[in-house]
């Protein structure tokens, strides 16, 4: 299956429900805030603001070289259909791309997600279809070598939780975004090299 459909698919099936969280632990998306985004540094030059998932912003903006974050969380994606490099923003404002990790200045869709205050779990595993050795987490981890003496994931199982694995140690390097359910292959969190530096908890509650 190609990453479009994939992309595709998953995103039909969060629109369906919970999709594997609590759903006492979930506000709606309405009561989330609002993202904007700016074709030039310092929040200057042609904006668009966006409060729901967008699939492609091609006709709202030609870059994106800053961006204000007035509530709530968002997954930005390098290209269309939730694909490419991601960028996981909360409440704040960024300036340049640089503040978000960002690796160019192109943004072309976006995902909101929403408050959790639940429980954080998870297990890793060192082969794909969750085999091999493994480890639970429950907190965050800035070197996965350290703690689990393997660098590469081929695998994972979010059972509670919102997460974001980094591609180097010390929260570095490309992120990938993962909320609750099986991931068998690390092409499922869109990634193709199974390198998993560092990850952490997405808080999206203080």
């Amino acid at each position: 299956m190609s990453e479009a459909s994939w992309s595709v698919r998953e995103y039909k099936k969060d629109l369906q429900g919970c999709q594997g969280l609590r759903c006492a632990n979930i506000h709606s998306p309405a009561t989330m805030g609002k993202i904007i985004f700016y074709e030039g540094r310092n929040f200057q030059g042609r904006h668009w603001e966006c409060s729901s998932d967008c699939m492609d912003t091609f006709r709202h903006f030609n870059c994106c070289n800053s961006i204000r974050v007035s509530g709530g969380h968002w997954v930005a994606y390098e290209k269309p259909y939730y694909m490419g490099y991601q960028y996981i923003l909360g409440p704040g404002e960024y300036p340049d791309y640089h503040c978000w990790m960002g690796f160019n200045n192109c943004v072309r869709s976006c995902q909101m997600f929403p408050p959790y205050r639940g429980s954080y779990r998870m297990r890793l595993y060192n082969r794909p279809d969750m085999l091999g050795h493994s480890m639970e987490f429950s907190d965050d981890c800035p070197n996965v070598y350290e703690r689990f003496r393997y660098r590469d994931i081929y695998s994972c199982n979010i059972m509670e939780g919102f997460w974001i694995f980094y591609e180097h140690p010390n929260y570095r390097g490309r992120q990938y975004f993962l909320r609750p359910g099986e991931y068998r292959a690390c092409g499922d969190w869109g990634c193709h090299n199974p390198m998993v530096g560092s990850f952490r908890r997405m808080r999206t509650l203080v």
